[in-house]
């Protein structure tokens, strides 16, 4: 028997293709939508069985608000969240604000089934490994290790750390052009050059190399210090490169 659920990612081209896939797979989509802040209110007035949230940042204070809300109005509704690699810190926020379980971004659709069926049931949905990983880390604390999402991160410049923050929030060429303040020609070359420098075919596999590495996430916080801090000038920096005033998708 499907499952009655929402899919909700500050990604939209994330949350749409994940709901497509599911659909495929019999499950009832109520809706997918963008952004995760806006999601408590959406979950609330559509009550599904199970909400499937996805963020980018699960350490950063706040980001499960919406699930401390959902639970306190909703409590029938099984929050499963959808994230990179977690640190200890991010499983346990999420659990703390009322999750039924933790997916990562890069889990095959199988798995997430497995998940959203089992918070349905009332169950924990954690895969056993995330969580000795996580116990492993507390009892083991170290010095972060490179990774290959700041491998990743160094090969591009801020301009194409913000397209691709927008490429994974679902912005076409235009959009991008717009938001950026800059050609079209201009703005799909950036989006050839991200493609490329990723090694991947397409702006959906950017997307989803970028939430498995934790990429996104350290671009979403780049473009957020930079929205926030100096005037966007000539780019030489990732104070200086993103700045705000996107249109909203």
């Amino acid at each position: 028997m499907g499952v009655r659920l929402m899919v909700v990612d500050d990604h939209r081209l994330l949350a749409e293709a994940l709901a497509s896939a599911l659909k495929l797979r019999g499950h009832r989509v109520l809706a997918a939508a963008a952004p995760t802040a806006g999601a408590a209110e959406l979950v609330v007035s559509r009550a599904p069985e199970v909400c499937l949230m996805g963020t980018a940042a699960p350490a950063e204070p706040g980001v499960f608000d919406p699930v401390v809300r959902i639970k306190r109005e909703r409590p029938q509704v099984a929050v499963v969240v959808l994230g990179p690699v977690p640190s200890p810190r991010g499983i346990a926020a999420a659990f703390a604000a009322g999750a039924s379980g933790y997916v990562r971004h890069d889990e095959r659709i199988e798995g997430v089934e497995r998940a959203m069926v089992k918070a349905r049931a009332g169950e924990a949905a954690v895969a056993p490994q995330l969580l000795q990983g996580a116990f492993t880390e507390l009892l083991n604390p170290a010095a972060q290790p490179d990774d290959e999402g700041q491998r990743l991160l160094r090969l591009l410049t801020p301009r194409e750390v913000e397209v691709l923050v927008r490429v994974a929030e679902g912005e076409d060429t235009r959009l991008i052009a717009a938001g950026m303040g800059i050609a079209p020609s201009t703005a799909r070359t950036h989006v050839q050059r991200v493609l490329m420098k990723l090694g991947v075919g397409s702006r959906l596999e950017a997307a989803a190399l970028a939430a498995r590495t934790g990429l996104l996430e350290r671009a979403v916080l780049i473009r957020r210090r930079g929205a926030g801090g100096a005037e966007a000038g000539n780019g030489a920096g990732p104070g200086a490169g993103p700045r705000e005033g996107r249109a909203s998708s």
